[in-house]
């Protein structure tokens, strides 16, 4: 599975979180793949709500997602090491705003790590400080990007 290559153990989706994110959220999961091999090379997910501050329980809860959700909870950016470096992840992030922006969600929220924060800025996104998240035993920063 992509997600644990990309991930850490500490940090990746379980399979058996992924299969329910997919089936509660399908819709909310934007794939890159190599036309070449017809490899996926990354895919970006998330969960609609109408929250507005990211929690731990989204992860591991798929039920929360609200398909008319105002708000996007960014749960995974996941390139596979090969295709890094190569505007990948800045290509699925753009892709997945827009496509946000025209379907009139207000607000995307995502967590990462310190040494991630300026590539995020770059995309769009505004810090928002250390997030209450304590995923995988590790200190985060909030991060939101204002689509209306």
């Amino acid at each position: 599975m992509i997600e644990q290559i990309c991930f850490p153990p500490n940090e990746a989706c379980s399979e058996k979180s992924m299969k329910e994110r997919i089936a509660a959220a399908q819709d909310l999961f934007l794939a890159a793949v190599d036309k070449r091999t017809g490899k996926v090379a990354g895919f970006l997910n998330g969960i609609a709500t109408d929250e507005y501050c990211f929690r731990d329980e989204f992860f591991t809860d798929a039920s929360l997602h609200n398909s008319e959700g105002r708000n996007i909870m960014l749960l995974g950016l996941d390139v596979l090491p090969e295709y890094q470096r190569q505007g990948l992840g800045r290509e699925l992030v753009y892709q997945y705003l827009r496509r946000e922006r025209e379907r009139g969600r207000g607000e995307v929220f995502l967590t990462c790590l310190n040494s991630k924060v300026e590539m995020y800025k770059k995309f769009g996104f505004v810090d928002r400080g250390i997030a209450n998240s304590t995923w995988g035993g590790e200190e985060w920063h909030e991060m939101s990007c204002t689509l209306g």
